[in-house]
């Protein structure tokens, strides 16, 4: 079956999919994005994804293409016509395509907001890369100072991406002023002595909507939270360790530049996250 896309008002077969090569999300990156989960034909945390799209808008200066009421509507209209069962969605607003390049902004007014959305089939909630857990390593953080809003500047996390690869590991947590901030698309946690730890929020990560129902689950669940910053070394002395993120939920990690954590297998506290993230969410997906 041909995938189909929405591209700026129109439902489109994907070959068919077009912007502009003067669409600003192409020539400065001047655009933001959201990545919602599917499972069982249901959209899971739609309103948290809505709100920090809206933020992200705010911090930019950005006019919304669409209503959010309006943005449900097409994502469940993606749903129907792709026939998703499991998987994600993908949406991307750049701030349009003017007559020409031009490093100031364009009129609003005379401008509009370019806004393209597509599907994405993928087994999410039976990973196996939940039973064996990821392999992690560290890099320097070297992108820009407003990683809160989240924006297509992919570069540097793709980039970090591809070297672990090279290393033979499955991502890497990026490191500054030796603490970690988060991974190349997920927040960072360890656990030590049965406790959570992640860093707070701030302008240095992304406020990220998995991340804040899994804190809330977790307390619920009268696990002890302490949001702080952690070092790379406290990092490889913990008990455990896990990622989340979207498309991954909550992702186990057994290693650390090579250092395996606990014994070397996914822990008891990123399963039973897990577990009670997955079971939380279907309850309340749209």
């Amino acid at each position: 079956m041909t995938r189909i896309v929405y591209v700026n008002g129109d439902y489109v077969p994907e070959d068919q999919a077009k912007v502009s090569v003067f669409d600003r999300g192409f020539l400065f990156a001047d655009g933001v994005y959201e990545v919602t989960s599917v499972l069982e034909g249901k959209l899971l945390d739609f309103a948290g994804h809505a709100r920090r799209l809206e933020r992200s808008l705010s911090e930019l200066d950005m006019a919304a293409p669409v209503s959010m009421e309006a943005l449900l509507d097409i994502h469940r209209e993606l749903i129907v016509r792709n026939d998703l069962t499991e998987g994600m969605i993908y949406l991307q607003v750049t701030r349009g395509a003017d007559a020409d390049r031009d490093f100031a902004f364009p009129d609003p007014e005379k401008v509009p907001s370019s806004l393209v959305l597509f599907t994405q089939a993928k087994s999410i909630a039976d990973s196996p890369a939940a039973k064996k857990g990821l392999r992690v390593i560290s890099i320097e953080d070297q992108r820009w100072a407003r990683r809160d809003i989240k924006t297509v500047q992919l570069l540097y996390p793709s980039m970090g991406k591809m070297m672990a690869k090279a290393a033979g590991c499955d991502d890497a947590w990026m490191i500054e002023d030796c603490h970690v901030t988060e991974g190349t698309s997920n927040n960072a946690y360890i656990v030590k002595d049965g406790k959570i730890i992640t860093r707070h929020l701030s302008n240095e990560i992304l406020h990220g909507i998995t991340r804040a129902a899994v804190l809330r689950f977790a307390k619920e669940a009268q696990m002890v939270v302490e949001e702080r910053a952690f070092t790379i070394d406290e990092a490889k002395d913990a008990d455990e360790a896990f990622i989340t993120s979207a498309s991954t939920f909550v992702m186990p990690v057994v290693e650390i530049d090579g250092a395996a954590l606990g014994d070397g297998k996914p822990g008891p506290v990123a399963a039973r996250l897990r577990e009670i993230y997955l079971d939380e969410s279907r309850k309340t997906a749209l």
